[in-house]
């Protein structure tokens, strides 16, 4: 079933897009990736997007994301139309208000894991002794509060993504996107992340929409959805 928003419902929802397209150009052609996806997710909400490579799951989290402009439609963020913004307040939505998380946990290789986490709370400023209390706070939540000291190659990859979730928390948003998280994991370290994380959305009341193609994560989420066609899907309600 193809999903329509209206704006009454994007201004109340913490995510939401509204008629977004978005194309590329290969050669003489012209790819038309999105055709006006309409989508909303509530405070608290855990979404799964499950699609196949090249359907534009990655270019949708971008945009969801204000890391990339739509040709055409509007982001919601908060009940705050990000579409006119300047480059500098979407900047300052993206510290505050979003939060991401890769298939590659993109750590910073000579921070402990706990530095790693203060490190955008002191971006966002706050001090150094407040950022510290709550990294480890998340680490323990995390069950990761004795590795706190730990550089990333001491970790393994699932204890590493457990710190990039934890990280992508930090300054409390009110929007989560991740991007194939557990993809590079085996699949009982895959469902140790996807517990902690889910965990830490139930406490928090974080909007997330996770991209994963594991369709077991993905049924014990809210709702899933697909892209088909460049719209968005909802797999839920057949």
């Amino acid at each position: 079933m193809n999903m329509h928003v209206h704006e009454a419902e994007a201004e109340t929802a913490a995510l939401a897009l509204l008629g977004i397209t978005r194309s590329f150009s290969e050669g003489e052609r012209e790819l038309h990736i999105l055709k006006g996806v309409d989508f909303a997710i509530q405070p608290g909400e855990m979404v799964a997007l499950v699609a196949p490579s090249g359907t534009g799951k990655s270019t949708l989290l971008h945009i969801a994301g204000l890391l990339e402009h739509p040709d055409s439609g509007d982001v919601f963020i908060c009940g705050r139309n990000c579409a006119q913004l300047s480059d500098d307040e979407r900047t300052a939505i993206r510290r505050h208000d979003v939060g991401f998380v890769y298939q590659f946990h993109h750590l910073l290789p000579e921070f402990t894991a706990l530095e790693n986490i203060m490190m955008p709370q002191m971006i966002a400023g706050l001090g150094k002794v407040e950022a510290a209390e709550r990294a480890q706070q998340l680490l323990e939540y995390m069950r990761m509060g004795a590795r706190a000291s730990h550089r990333p190659s001491e970790l393994s990859g699932g204890e590493q993504q457990r710190v990039a979730v934890a990280r992508a928390v930090a300054n409390a948003p009110r929007v989560l996107l991740l991007d194939e998280p557990t993809g590079n994991l085996d699949p009982e370290t895959a469902h140790y992340v996807f517990e902690a994380l889910k965990a830490l959305v139930r406490a928090s009341g974080v909007a997330t929409l996770f991209a994963t193609h594991n369709m077991e994560l993905a049924g014990q989420m809210d709702r899933c959805v697909t892209l088909r066609d460049g719209h968005i899907v909802d797999l839920t309600l057949g």
